[in-house]
């Protein structure tokens, strides 16, 4: 996974660097200025980018440390077989020091933005350049029409997606279920009566964490998200992020209040930590770790949560914790499936720059850096074969399925004033007591007029 600077997502994987990039000798390094094996049988992939021998590629993100290391291994031998230089910075405080370079003049070649309403801002700014033709085609042959309306504004592609993550995930213990017959539910009502089975049993069947520093509140709105789009249409969820029906509306309510059901439900929660009101101070790195004790069952997270597990904690099918698809509450209504990621947008428009983005959007980039292990992308031309990850295995499976309706992390697309502000803080204050009618009323009104 990409290490992002908004904190649901802001965490560093710490361990080897796993499977090593299978090809990448095609003889000369980036740096060269030389490239004498162009023609290779190793290069023959990427003919189509050739021409820009020696030229330099800026790349800014927030992605950082292993993962960083991870991306240059992911493009080394696009590097080599085309002399394209590709220079990537990776900073913790992206979101604001991307906004100083690009009105400082100062902008990269090509960012990678976690966040659509950001990279809206910088094209109604007309900072961002309009993806070329190649990168067009190549985004429209590989990925999903709802990934790219994500990255389109005002009838313009601006940029494919790069890394994803699934946030419709309940993680559980294999082992446990096995033990007590339990079954991984296949519907929203089957996740109930488990959840009352598990209550019965003396076990608190869900733990939770909603604390997370400054940004305390946002695994809660993943919750309002993920029920959102299984309370209501998908055109409802868009209505929604988009204030087309206001923050307040019963709708939303009805979502806040099926999530309620279990969030704020003192039979189901939280175990290993105590009531509910324990949710608001519980990190949510630790939130999920009783279930490796037997002290809960069920925790709500996304894939990237794969990497928070204690050290030597197996993440299988068949290992020590794993995790299944949030149910719909009507399954036959269709797949709705919740997540994040980034995009690859340019602020230059040189023929270097939009090979790289147009490579970045193919199929061989995306098998080259799931090679590497611990990364999701949509992109349909992933073989599940170079997916080392089981959980990331079972995240492309999601992504690539043909019933699933994929929509992005709600408060990524809402004003940063909202989605990153009092939706956060009423999570919080929910959490703590506050009735639902006020807590929707009050982020209502901080909506930008």
């Amino acid at each position: 996974m990409a290490v992002f600077t908004r904190p649901r997502q802001a965490f560093v994987i710490a361990g080897a660097l796993g499977l090593a990039l299978s090809a990448t000798a095609c003889g000369t390094g980036g740096n060269d200025d030389s490239n004498d094996n162009a023609g290779s049988a190793e290069c023959a992939a990427y003919e189509k980018y050739q021409g820009n021998d020696g030229k330099k590629v800026s790349i800014y993100s927030s992605i950082r440390e292993i993962e960083a290391d991870r991306l240059e291994q992911s493009w080394k031998q696009f590097e080599d077989c085309t002399g394209i230089e590709i220079d990537h910075e990776g900073s913790g405080e992206f979101e604001a020091q991307l906004g100083v370079r690009v009105d400082g003049g100062n902008a990269p070649d090509i960012a990678f933005i976690p966040q659509p309403g950001l990279l809206k801002r910088f094209a109604d700014g007309g900072k961002l350049k309009a993806a070329g033709a190649d990168t067009k085609a190549m985004a429209e042959a590989n990925y999903p029409a709802d990934w790219l309306k994500y990255s389109t504004v005002n009838g313009t592609f601006y940029g494919a997606p790069l890394g994803s993550n699934v946030k419709s995930f309940v993680w559980y213990s294999p082992k446990m279920f096995q033990e007590k017959g339990w079954a991984v539910p296949e519907s929203w009502d089957d996740l109930i009566k488990l959840s009352d089975t598990i209550a019965a049993s003396g076990t608190k069947p869900w733990c939770a964490g909603i604390e997370s520093g400054d940004a305390t509140g946002w695994p809660a709105t993943d919750w309002i998200e993920d029920l959102m789009l299984r309370t209501q249409t998908p055109e409802v969820y868009d209505q929604w992020t988009t204030h087309g029906i206001p923050f307040n509306d019963p709708k939303v309510a009805e979502a806040l209040d099926r999530a309620g059901t279990i969030l704020k439900n003192e039979k189901y929660v939280n175990g290993g930590f105590g009531g509910v009101k324990s949710i608001a101070t519980t990190s949510f790195q630790e939130a999920g770790v009783p279930i490796t004790t037997g002290k809960c069952a069920l925790h709500r997270q996304a894939s990237f949560y794969a990497n928070q597990w204690p050290e030597g904690t197996k993440v299988a099918e068949d290992g020590d914790v794993f995790a299944f698809y949030f149910p719909a509450i009507d399954p036959a209504k269709g797949k709705p499936v919740l997540g994040g990621g980034e995009f690859v947008a340019a602020f230059a428009d040189r023929p270097e720059v939009q090979a790289v983005q147009t490579y970045l959007a193919s199929g061989e980039y995306a098998n080259s850096r799931a090679k590497i292990g611990d990364w999701v992308s949509a992109n349909n031309k992933l073989d599940l074969a170079n997916v080392p990850n089981p959980v990331d295995k079972l995240s492309v499976q999601i992504l690539q399925d043909k019933s699933a309706v994929f929509r992005f992390d709600g408060s990524d697309l809402m004003p940063a004033a909202v989605g990153a502000g009092t939706f956060w803080k009423g999570m919080i204050s929910w959490i703590n007591g506050k009735d639902t009618a006020s807590v929707l009323s009050e982020i209502e009104g901080s909506w930008p007029k």
